[in-house]
């Protein structure tokens, strides 16, 4: 049995806000804009190459409760030249060293080894994480 995580659902306050920043920053593709009265919206966006999807739920509690979510690229360097060229306030890279997380790329660009941070407007918090070796560990 395959188990398959296709949908995250990421907590706005204003779903339009959300739905442009994801579009027009992020590069994602909408997928569904459905509402179903003034009190129920389902926007769903994927974003390029990936088979899960987030759907923006208005939560007036929880804006910005989300952190963590990870993106994974092939070129970290690449990816944040993208999302910066799109406008978007992209962070430094980083990596995990002896002293814990620590500035640049990865000193071996290890695959799972270098990541950036991007907050949505909500303050939603995204890893950007470089991954270029899917071979199995262990």
């Amino acid at each position: 049995m395959d188990y398959k995580l296709e949908v995250v659902i990421v907590p706005v306050a204003d779903i339009d806000l959300a739905k442009a920043f994801y579009l027009d920053r992020m590069g994602f593709r909408l997928d569904v804009d459905y509402s179903a009265g003034p009190d129920f919206r389902v926007v769903q966006l994927t974003p390029s190459g990936s088979h899960c999807s987030i759907t923006l739920m208005r939560n007036q509690m929880a804006p910005g409760s989300q952190k963590g979510l990870h993106l994974v690229v092939d070129d970290l360097e690449a990816a944040r030249k993208e999302l910066a060229d799109r406008g978007l306030a992209v962070g430094e890279p980083f990596h995990f060293g002896p002293e814990g997380q620590t500035p640049g790329l990865h000193p071996e660009r290890a695959s799972y080894g270098s990541f950036l941070q991007i907050d949505d407007p909500d303050g939603n918090v995204w890893l950007l994480q470089e991954v270029t070796d899917r071979t199995p560990r262990g």
